[in-house]
């Protein structure tokens, strides 16, 4: 059986509705066979994240510069930090047919599709905002008033995904192995 032609996969959601859990249990599901795009920023490095494999981390200048030069798919601002895609490693993955994953909110998805109009846009959604509160009360990490800004932000981008995105699938993460594999369903059509 041969693989799918390499593309880009844009993977979307609101904090808290699944995705990373979705996006590591492809990755494990299909060891090879897809290639994570690793995002540049301007934030500081974590505790324990390196350069390269996190993130590209970058000073605000050289951040800049990559923006003037065309060097980014898609960017922006988050919470004081920028954020974006790099070109140049995705156009080397597709090249080697590798097709790409990539991790990006609602907000980037349409300035990605500018720079790769064939990418396919997958939506994870929580079965309803109730059950998001849930999980994400359920975490212990949060306060009361970051989980209230996460549930408006996840309100505010589904309605913005639903106007603006080009998402070709919504996959409902009501059921962790049946929403995995209905994406690598999607993947592997």
């Amino acid at each position: 059986m041969s693989s799918p032609a390499a593309k880009p996969y844009v993977i979307s959601a609101p904090s808290g509705a699944g995705k990373n859990t979705l996006i590591n249990g492809l990755m494990n599901r299909f060891p090879g066979r897809f290639a994570y795009s690793i995002s540049a920023t301007t934030r500081k490095p974590r505790e324990g994240e390196r350069d390269g494999e996190h993130y590209y981390f970058k000073t605000p200048e050289e951040f800049q510069a990559m923006i003037s030069e065309g060097e980014l798919a898609e960017w922006n601002e988050v919470h004081g930090n920028f954020y974006g895609t790099p070109r140049g490693p995705v156009d080397i993955l597709l090249a080697m047919g590798m097709s790409v994953i990539l991790d990006l909110d609602v907000y980037g998805k349409p300035n990605f599709d500018k720079a790769y109009p064939d990418a396919v846009g997958i939506l994870i959604v929580p079965p309803s905002i109730e059950v998001l509160e849930q999980r994400l009360r359920g975490r212990g990490t949060d306060s009361e008033e970051t989980i209230q800004l996460r549930l408006k932000n996840a309100i505010d981008e589904l309605a913005f995904a639903n106007a603006n995105g080009k998402y070709e699938h919504v996959i409902v993460n009501d059921d962790l192995e049946e929403a995995l594999d209905t994406l690598a369903g999607i993947v592997n059509a």
